[in-house]
């Protein structure tokens, strides 16, 4: 019987925005929506900031994420700001490096850098980025070099420096998709991993991943930073209304091959659902963690024991930005976070 870890007595709680677009809305907005986003965050105590990328996808804006890390650090004075993540197939190492090293040199000691293996969601954006399925099979060789860039020791290209990155320490994660887990544990790095959907099989992740662990220059220990979609509202109903945009969504983008922007919840066709959009809605659902704060809290807490997480990265997205702010003021309240 696999045994429970500690909850450690403050677990830091972070917040991963991926800049989603609203129906009616341009995606300027929905950007200038998510350094908004990063300031209320702030306010309310959350330990990090995170941005993601995502090429050619109506529903999401940021596909740049180091240039909005930039603005998001730039509107914020003290939570840490980072990627969730800079996809690593997609870019040559070095490059990685230099962006990284400007956000360093401008907002010290506040960058994250979060790293990921996807290569695109369709043959055409793999395409025009330049790579196939089979590039996230180099991962592993291009998240070394990219460290070996940051300390310095890389060797493959003598007399290279990838400036101003060289030297400078900066906290780096690697998200679990595929084999991410295990590259990981053999770098000595934290690992990202998501919380909810198929927990049995996130814990075996983990467990494997500390078992696998190398101590290395950039850490010394496992770290787990679990990431899933948490909501809080006066009543179950409210919170699981709050989801249905983003479920619709993922459902829709799953039997028609695209991400649309997210509707108001009033607008989702939940009555005209085909059988298998049906399927794939309340699977989305079910992988949610919704209810009231009295509902939370306890099912939360269970899974920060479970897993013994050092960290969760809340990746809630919504249609409604008004209900969205306010379940993240109550899970910050019932965490007792310091805002």
């Amino acid at each position: 019987m696999r045994s429970e870890a500690p909850v450690p007595p403050s677990v830091p709680f972070s917040v991963l925005d991926r800049s989603r677009t609203r129906e009616g809305q341009d995606a300027g907005q929905s950007l200038r929506d998510t350094v908004d986003f990063a300031r209320q965050a702030e306010s309310l105590g959350y330990h990090r900031f995170w941005v993601s990328e995502h090429h050619s996808v109506p529903g999401v804006a940021g596909s740049a994420p180091t240039v909005l890390a930039a603005a998001v650090a730039a509107a914020t004075s003290t939570i840490r700001v980072g990627t969730g993540g800079v996809m690593l197939p997609n870019h040559r190492p070095m490059v990685v490096a230099e962006q990284f090293g400007v956000l360093e040199s401008l907002f010290p000691g506040r960058v994250d850098m979060g790293l990921g293996r996807s290569v695109g969601f369709t043959d055409g954006i793999r395409k025009a980025l330049g790579q196939g399925k089979a590039a996230a099979d180099e991962f592993p060789a291009q998240l070394d070099e990219l460290l070996g860039w940051l300390s310095g020791e890389q060797t493959g290209y003598p007399q290279v420096h990838a400036r101003p990155a060289e030297g400078l320490r900066i906290p780096a994660f690697v998200l679990a998709t595929g084999r991410g887990a295990a590259v990981a544990a053999r770098a000595g790095l934290p690992l990202v991993i998501a919380a909810v959907r198929g927990e049995e099989a996130m814990l075996r992740a983990v467990d494997d991943y500390r078992a696998r662990f190398r101590p290395s220059a950039w850490g010394e220990r496992p770290r787990v930073v679990l990431s899933g979609t948490v909501t809080i509202a006066a009543t179950t109903e409210e919170a699981r209304r709050i989801l249905v945009p983003e479920a619709w969504s993922t459902a829709y983008s799953r039997t028609r091959g695209e991400f649309p922007p997210l509707r108001p919840a009033g607008a989702v066709p939940t009555a005209s659902m085909t059988a298998r959009e049906r399927v794939l809605f309340d699977e989305a659902m079910s992988g949610y963690l919704y209810g009231t704060a009295e509902e939370v809290g306890p099912a939360l807490e269970g899974l920060l024991k479970r897993s013994g997480a050092d960290e969760f990265l809340v990746t809630t997205s919504t249609y409604d930005r008004t209900a969205l702010y306010d379940s993240y003021r109550r899970l910050a309240r019932l965490r007792g976070l310091a805002g």
